[in-house]
């Protein structure tokens, strides 16, 4: 009986030792940052700009702010300091809870903050417990904190809708821990996704009341080039669809080519899957890259009255949709050897793992040795499907 009472007593004294919730914060104690933006201001300052959740706009029903309109889903507030931690301060001055960044689904640089440089303002977001390195990261045509204030029609907040138009694959997406390991790597260059505000779309008005002017929202346009972390052009959504096939990197998209036996009229193919295999050869002097690219694709639209299903009309047109990716290809290659000098498609990483002696003599000047390199590209696309109609009704048969 004793022993028992004893160690009742025991468990009793350890309760007073156990550890609770010492560091736990109510909901209504924190902001929840969606969207963070980083710009470099004229007098050399870093600005802090975020985008925060209002609780009552994610819950049911709506709230109605100023005039009966629905309040807005999130709230922006920018402030600067000499680092990002010392604009967080400055930021605590302005938002009356704690800011929370585990839920930021956006990490926006601005252009000249990109210019400059990302790791001045990139070091916090890595080394900060909080934020996620599953962040998107993007580079915005202008300033960030622009893009932060914008609308959209279809999300909850505009940080949101850029993370659902660079989860979708519709162009070129990179995490914020992918830019890292394409930093850590010689072998490649970092590209990053570019964004710009642009005027899209109406709402129609109701009653009496007319259409509403076109709201400013995101829009993805292509990606940022980086060189040794700074920001140095730019490649539009067409080169940035020969980025992705010399990268081997798996999208959605359509190849529109022209109708073989109607060359005004046009046929869209919808990617169904795609592989690139880059082969390096080196002979102490001279370097080249063989690649090869495969795709199947469906066919989804045509414009011509010919009738498409005939074996040999395939066949033409699974080469006019070969030369159409080898165009793209060559074009955003040109533009990477001669007017960027910066291997983005990471053909350096593909020559280490073949030559790794040769790599230790070639890693510190890389870039110039791709520039210099020999790129011969080969295309094989094929058409699975052409849809439910085998021809087109009104086509003759013949």
């Amino acid at each position: 009986m004793a022993n028992k009472i004893t160690a009742l007593l025991f468990l009793v004294l350890l309760t007073g030792f156990l550890g609770g919730c010492w560091n736990r914060k109510e909901i209504t104690e924190i902001a929840i940052v969606l969207g963070t933006g980083v710009d470099w201001t004229a007098d050399g300052r870093i600005r802090l700009t975020v985008q925060i959740a209002r609780p009552t706009a994610f819950v049911g029903g709506s709230e109605a702010g100023a005039g009966g309109r629905e309040a807005p889903a999130s709230w922006v507030v920018s402030a600067e300091g000499k680092t990002i931690e010392e604009a967080e301060r400055y930021l605590a001055m302005k938002a009356p809870r704690d800011l929370y960044w585990g839920h930021s689904v956006i990490l926006v640089f601005g252009e000249e903050m990109a210019k400059k440089g990302t790791d001045i303002a990139r070091n916090f977001f890595q080394r900060d417990r909080q934020p996620r390195e599953t962040m998107w990261m993007m580079v915005a045509k202008g300033e960030a904190k622009d893009f932060l204030e914008t609308y959209s029609a279809l999300a909850k907040t505009s940080a949101q809708a850029a993370g659902f138009l660079t989860r979708m694959k519709t162009c070129y997406a990179v995490q914020l821990r992918e830019y890292a390991e394409m930093l850590a790597s010689k072998g490649v260059q970092p590209v990053v996704t570019a964004v710009e505000v642009k005027e899209a779309g109406v709402t129609p008005g109701l009653g009496q009341e007319t259409k509403s002017p076109a709201y400013k929202q995101v829009e993805l346009d292509g990606v940022g080039v980086f060189k040794d972390d700074k920001l140095i052009g730019w490649l539009d959504a067409y080169e940035t669809r020969g980025l992705l096939w010399l990268k081997g990197e798996v999208m959605k998209g359509v190849v529109t080519v022209p109708s073989p036996g109607e060359r005004d009229k046009q046929v869209s193919i919808v990617i169904r899957r795609g592989k690139t295999q880059v082969v390096p050869v080196y002979d102490g002097e001279h370097l080249r890259f063989d690649v090869k690219v495969k795709v199947e694709g469906d066919m989804v639209e045509q414009q011509s009255r010919e009738n498409l299903a005939k074996p040999e009309k395939i066949r033409a047109l699974e080469n006019e949709v070969a030369a159409d990716i080898k165009r793209r290809a060559a074009i955003v290659l040109e533009k990477a050897q001669w007017e960027y000098g910066a291997d983005i498609f990471g053909f350096g990483d593909a020559f280490h793992r073949k030559y790794k002696k040769k790599w230790r003599e070639l890693k510190d000047r890389w870039d110039e040795e791709f520039a210099r390199a020999e790129v011969d590209i080969a295309v094989e696309a094929h058409i699975r499907e052409i849809g439910l109609q085998t021809r087109r009704a009104g086509t003759p048969e013949k």
